[in-house]
């Protein structure tokens, strides 16, 4: 026995242990609980330090993605433990990374008990929000104290380490001793952090209006489903363990949970969601989107859910022809083809062999759909994160924009009906570097929109690579950091565009997932709403929310609005929940790990005085639900008119606003001439003289 023992330990002197503790940051992949009890049998025999080392490394991340926290904090001291009694086993270069590494695994495991126990199981409408201020103090704040010395100690060790001066921050302000206890070396000041404009407080009452669903990220659609004129939500979280949620909007400011009566028990899963009329009957239809990043283990196929108009829904996938199993969260919804039926783009993460490629399907007009994109140019787009829909050319043709994942984005021109041949057929030319429209080379949401109402459609596209954690606090500091910053394209009215991000003042926001747009104070200029986050649990990045100043920049109204929700943000989705003639905005929170769930948010408008007209419309050449067609208001503000345009439809690529039109006429009393150009006909109807703050239904003649 004592010669084996002298034969192992002269092993283990002899092995070159070179290791790196991994705090996360390994991007996105996925947790397995399953391989804990794999794990512990392999530590049991484990006979080398190097291996040991390893083992329990592994075992700490699997226990803090799947919420197994306490688990997870004895298991990093118990790691801590180890590397410091045989650290003569570690080469000197290699041992500061490794208890680098250990000392951060501590620091989040600690973190992560201190949300339990405070943000998740003691939840109220202050919970994370960021910078973190009266009923988001913790209450139970052993996580977050031990978090600090955690944190200090890291600081003390690489002054320079910004991940952990951010997290260090963070978890002062969760004690309530920001910035008053922070060491002034390591102080983030409240300063960065300032609004440029009071927008007024918007309030999250998910929970008291019973519509805060607990679970991973995913997506919502805010629509009014059973025809009683009160805008419902449905919300949907990835895991296949995570029930669709269908609230029933009571309007007295409060939801019934009807997801069974809705008929969507067993609807499982869903990173995102998207809403039309595909069958023109005047009922929502809502499209559920699985099997995102996860590649070949993401092949679920996606759902159709056909509305019924008395919130109940069926199921129609199969029959409609959209069954398919690939990976994918993209479902943008647009006439192509302006017959008047909404037709559907599905776009999948596509590989380098063209396993999962991405589908245009065109709608038939009897409730089935055909499969068309090799027909109409629109193979092999690669992985694709984000689509949108717009007539950028102002032809009456509706455009298609896409976002990828490592690769430049993709601009196509639609061409209309290709000549020759007696199969249908269809011209879309890729136009993508003539249009200077191909960056960034990692996105992810993306939409049309005329955020400078000059009557042109303008292409907003977030960024989205995986960065360290120390750029969060590097963007706050103005100092260089390596992700991907969103563009916002100016239309120049000739087929081209202008990348205008700095001059608006949008290139300081990373790692936005779920985004939208809408105007909070019905000035009648479009804002943003950014969802930010990224699977590492170290992530912990305010949301954050833009005012459209008149067009010309965009200004930070996170913390003076209330939205720097620090949980990760995904499906974004503008509406006016209480009929007051605001917008209030639904988010879904909550991250990739199975243990990193959260609450979602609904954040009341607390109003702004501006007027308001809100515009249902009903198309009969064109599609029902008027999915493309074109608004334009002309206002009297003061002694000059001014215009406000829109496009009718719902917004971002992840998350589905309604399909009323909200516009904001700031000022303005009365509205001097509403004018809506029907994309299959082209023709212009014309309003004039119509008052404010109403609810007005259009159809088309």
């Amino acid at each position: 026995m004592a010669s084996r023992l002298r034969a192992k330990r002269a092993a283990e002197k002899e092995e070159p242990v070179l290791l790196e503790a991994d705090s996360g940051q390994e991007s996105w992949r996925m947790n397995r609980p399953e391989s804990i009890p794999e794990i512990t049998r392999a530590l049991a025999g484990a006979t080398t330090f190097k291996t040991q080392v390893n083992l329990r490394l592994r075992l700490c991340r699997e226990l803090l993605w799947c919420g197994r926290v306490d688990e997870a904090i004895e298991a990093s001291l118990e790691l801590r433990r180890l590397v410091e009694k045989f650290r003569d086993r570690v080469p000197p270069e290699s041992y500061g990374k490794l208890l680098a590494g250990v000392r951060d695994l501590q620091a989040i495991s600690f973190f992560r008990m201190a949300e339990v126990e405070n943000c998740t199981c003691s939840h109220d409408g202050e919970s994370c929000l960021f910078p973190i201020r009266g009923g988001g103090v913790h209450t139970q704040q052993r996580g977050a104290r031990a978090a600090i010395e955690a944190l200090t100690e890291s600081l003390a060790a690489d002054p320079g380490d910004l991940g952990s001066r951010w997290l260090l921050n963070l978890a002062y302000m969760t004690v309530g001793e920001h910035p008053a206890r922070v060491p002034a070396e390591w102080l983030l000041p409240e300063s960065v952090f300032a609004s440029e404009r009071d927008l007024g407080r918007f309030r999250n009452v998910a929970v008291e209006r019973r519509v805060d669903m607990f679970g991973l990220a995913g997506g919502c659609v805010l629509e009014d489903f059973d025809g009683d004129g009160h805008l419902d939500i449905i919300a949907s979280a990835w895991s296949l363990d995570d029930q669709i949620r269908y609230y029933r909007n009571r309007g007295d400011g409060s939801f019934d949970d009807r997801t069974e009566q809705a008929g969507l028990l067993g609807q499982v899963g869903g990173l995102n969601l998207s809403h039309a009329d595909f069958n023109n009957d005047g009922h929502a239809d809502v499209l559920i989107l699985r099997g995102a990043w996860l590649a070949d283990r993401g092949t679920y196929p996606p759902s159709l859910l056909r509305g019924n108009g008395d919130g109940t829904f069926d199921d129609v996938t199969e029959e409609a022809g959209l069954l398919c199993y690939h990976p994918g969260q993209v479902g943008a919804w647009g006439d192509f083809d302006n017959d008047g039926w909404i037709d559907l783009f599905l776009a999948h993460e596509d590989d380098e062999k063209g396993t999962h490629p991405s589908f245009l399907f065109r709608n038939d007009g009897d409730g089935t759909f055909t499969e068309c994109s090799s027909s109409c140019g629109l193979s092999n787009l690669g992985f694709v994160k984000g689509a949108a829909w717009g007539d950028y050319d102002n032809d009456h043709l509706p455009d298609l924009y896409i976002s990828r994942a490592g690769q430049k984005n993709l601009l196509f021109k639609n061409g209309g009906k290709a000549a020759g041949g007696g199969s249908f057929s269809w011209k879309f030319q890729d136009v993508t570097e003539e249009a200077g429209v191909g960056d960034p080379l990692f996105s992810f949401a993306t939409w049309f929109f005329d955020y400078d109402n000059d009557g042109w459609l303008d292409i907003f596209v977030a960024g989205f690579k995986f960065c360290p954690v120390d750029d969060i606090a590097a963007l706050y500091l103005g100092k260089p950091q390596s992700s991907e910053l969103p563009r916002l394209y100016k239309n120049n009215r000739n087929g081209k565009f202008t990348d205008v991000t700095r001059a608006a003042r949008l290139d300081r926001v990373i790692l936005t997932m779920g985004s939208n747009f809408g105007d909070l104070d019905n000035d009648g200029f479009l804002d943003i709403y950014c969802g930010t986050g990224a699977p590492d649990l170290r992530a912990l990045i305010p949301n954050r929310m833009f005012r459209n100043a008149g067009g010309a920049v965009f200004e930070d109204v996170t913390t003076s609005g209330g939205f720097g929700h620090l949980q990760k943000g995904h499906g974004i989705a503008f509406g006016d929940i209480d009929r007051d003639g605001d917008q209030d905005i639904y988010a879904v929170m909550g991250g990739w790990y199975s243990g990193d769930g959260f609450r979602n948010c609904l954040f009341e408008n607390p109003g702004h005085g501006n007027h308001w007209i809100t515009l249902r419309l009903a198309g009969r050449r064109t599609n029902r639900a008027a999915i493309g067609a074109r608004i334009k208001l002309t206002l009297k503000d003061g002694s000059s008119l001014r215009e406000v345009h829109a496009t009718a439809g719902t917004g971002g690529s992840f998350g589905s606003s309604s399909l009323q039109q909200e516009m904001g006429l700031g000022s303005a009393r009365t509205i001097e001439e509403i004018e809506v150009t029907w994309p299959v006909t082209g023709k212009r109807q014309v309003l004039r003289n119509v008052p404010a703050d109403r609810v007005l239904d259009i159809v088309e003649e």
